[in-house]
């Protein structure tokens, strides 16, 4: 009896582990679109409030420098070194996803809803962007460093 009593801790172990590699949390690798190249690497960090953030903290893609300028950029971001900048804010947990926030796309200066879901095996992230609903947006798939 007590055999089974003291196996049950450890076989809930990989379902712990699991459940912490599936959330957000941590630096991703970025993929550009339309080479399939690595461009940067982002972190993402959790608030005080709870709420989930992400910067970037590296170029990978160096073709316009080791620290390009958001030219494309509104407001206080305009002229602002890319690395460093805060690029995702305000997510929520959303069941076994983040929503309700924002993510700017450096090249274009646009700012979007965002979905972030993590993948089952805890080593990539769907980053979803649109304007209005999910439907109407597009999704890159960042790889966990």
């Amino acid at each position: 009896m007590r055999l089974p009593a003291l196996l049950l801790p450890v076989l809930l172990l990989p379902g712990v582990a699991f459940a912490q590699q599936a959330s957000p949390v941590g630096q991703w690798r970025t993929i550009d679109d339309h080479s399939g190249k690595p461009r940067s690497t982002v972190e993402v960090y959790a608030n005080a409030d709870g709420t989930l953030s992400a910067r970037i903290v590296r170029m990978i893609d160096q073709s316009k420098g080791p620290n390009p300028l958001c030219d494309a950029c509104r407001g206080a971001r305009h002229g602002k070194p890319v690395v460093g900048m805060v690029i995702a804010w305000g997510l929520h947990r959303d069941g076994d996803s983040w929503s309700g926030g924002r993510i700017l796309d450096p090249d274009n200066g646009r700012e979007y809803a965002v979905k972030f879901t993590p993948g089952a095996d805890g080593r990539t992230l769907e980053v979803r962007g649109y304007i209005g609903m999910p439907m109407l947006g597009r999704t890159q798939v960042w790889q966990r460093e």
